[in-house]
């Protein structure tokens, strides 16, 4: 984009599925702007189908056979008419040689040049630049270790304990904390053997690993007239296996002059690679408040909801004007925040057995609303939630003027929200909000993890669940035996009430 002429946006085609089609589908239209949505044979009925314009079929439901076929999506865009391509987050969204192919197709990618993806998304090239830029960063190799010798070399120097880190690598995958020498050949085979698999990059590099840091990102945007700002940090302390669970707007650690500090970092880290649209610097901070810039994110965050809710403003409109070639809407001195927000992801997974993924049909659906509630979900009763997709199911996000209140404010909606039919990690997230650790914002990366007791199902929730477990097996009993007396030995296909109410994987 940088130093073209504004370019007009009439249609977008939508490189993504779910609430996260939804999300951009909906500033669209707010805009004037029509949309395609694409879509696997498992989402034909999916929600983000139904609100685009029109939809196209890209494929089966594996994702190497739909979402990430970037021939096909390209294929749509010029079949529908599409000048432009939002990737959403997610799939495509950080890959760079599509980004390039959609510019060289003549469309208008919304999102940063390839060459800022290239510069950012090889965490080993992004350290050099950042080091180079003056941004502090956490201390480490610059150079992949690729033999035993120079693995035990660099870890004396850099210090246990340490992390193994995919040089391509992102979502929590490629990563061994490592505490002594003896865990260091084994823990090195394992992260490079989880990148080849994840990213088919065996690259890995060590950085030294902070005890107890607080993981704080700060959202940027640029535009291709050299402006380039902050919009305040998120705390994405609360995680499970490298991955964010609960987030929150302000940060309860950061005070103005620290958010000073680290909103002119990830401006600088930006600004070095002339980056345009919406990105996020992601930063460690020690226990002596010193921060280090981890990564960048090169697109939109899951997370992006709780900065909208406090700032005021939508960040997809802003990607859509940016990507037109317009300036960016507001300057860092009329960039303001109110109040306190906090976004909760709701995942398919079962927190009390390891985190593990859960699949089902979604039988019975609630959603929470009233005074500054957002959920942003592609969820829908009868909805099958396939093992093919990440388990996140939606974001569930809260906004009051206190933190104490938007605590508050999160209990209440979490109280309000049920799903039937497939397991979720609700009761899980009740707890978090619940815990002391999370009311008093004292807390770190390691806080669940660390402290599974504390977080694990209590006897009130165990005994609900198995009685739920219990009624629906004594409904699907007894509707077989109503079926096989009403029509000879035929199975009835009426629903039972106990059915409805107590499905397995209910919430309790």
């Amino acid at each position: 984009m940088g130093g073209d002429k504004p370019r007009k946006i009439r249609k977008v085609l939508v490189a993504n599925r779910g609430e996260i089609a939804l999300r951009v589908m909906r500033t669209c239209r707010e805009m004037g702007l029509r949309t395609v949505a694409v879509y696997s044979d498992a989402d034909r009925k999916a929600l983000h189908v139904r609100a685009a314009y029109e939809a196209v079929r890209i494929g089966p439901a594996p994702v190497a056979e739909s979402y990430l076929r970037a021939d096909t999506i390209l294929e749509v865009a010029r079949r529908t008419g599409a000048d432009a391509i939002h990737p959403g987050f997610g799939f495509l969204s950080e890959n760079a040689g599509f980004a390039r192919a959609v510019r060289d197709a003549g469309l208008i990618f919304i999102g940063p040049s390839a060459e800022a993806m290239e510069a950012m998304g090889d965490k080993l090239a992004s350290r050099k630049a950042m080091i180079a830029a003056g941004v502090s960063v956490v201390p480490g190799t610059e150079e992949p270790v690729a033999d035993d010798e120079t693995l035990r070399t660099e870890a004396a120097r850099v210090g246990f304990p340490l992390m193994i880190k995919a040089s391509a690598g992102g979502g929590g995958k490629g990563i061994r904390i490592v505490r002594s020498e003896d865990e260091l050949s084994a823990a090195a085979d394992r992260a490079r053997g989880e990148a080849r698999t994840a990213f088919g990059d065996d690259r890995v590099y060590l950085e030294r690993y902070l005890e107890e840091p607080r993981h704080i990102e700060v959202q940027v945007f640029g535009d291709s007239h050299g402006n380039c700002v902050h919009i305040g940090e998120r705390e994405c302390s609360i995680q499970r296996r490298h991955q964010k669970v609960i987030e929150e707007r302000p940060s309860p650690l950061v005070d103005d002059e620290l958010r000073e500090k680290m909103g002119a970092a990830a401006v600088k880290a930006a600004a070095a690679i002339d980056y345009e649209g919406a990105g996020t610097i992601e930063f460690l901070v020690d226990a002596k408040r010193n921060h280090y810039m981890l990564e960048m994110n090169t697109r939109l965050q899951v997370e992006h909801p709780i900065t909208e809710l406090t700032s005021g403003l939508d960040l997809v409109r802003w990607q859509l004007l940016v990507a037109m070639g317009e300036p960016l809407p507001m300057t860092q001195e009329e960039i303001r925040h109110e109040g306190h927000a906090i976004e909760a992801r709701i995942y398919a997974e079962d927190a009390d057995h390891g985190f593990l993924p859960a699949t089902g049909h979604v039988q019975r659906l609630e959603l929470p609303g009233g005074p500054g509630v957002r959920v942003d979900t592609g969820l829908f009763e009868g909805m099958e939630v396939s093992p093919h997709y990440d388990p996140m199911l939606g974001k569930l996000c809260v906004h009051a003027d206190t933190r104490e209140n938007a605590i508050d404010r999160m209990r209440r909606a979490l109280s309000e929200m049920t799903v039937t039919g497939v397991i979720t990690n609700l009761p899980f997230l009740r707890r978090v909000i619940e815990s002391e650790a999370f009311g008093s914002g004292h807390y770190d990366t390691n806080t669940v993890e660390g402290n599974p007791e504390a977080f694990a199902a209590r006897l009130p929730e165990q005994r609900v669940r198995a009685v739920a477990v219990l009624a629906a097996t004594m409904a699907h009993v007894l509707r077989r035996r109503r079926g096989f007396a009403d029509r000879g030995g035929g199975t009835s296909t009426r629903r039972s009430a106990w059915t409805d109410a107590f499905a397995p994987g209910e919430d309790a």
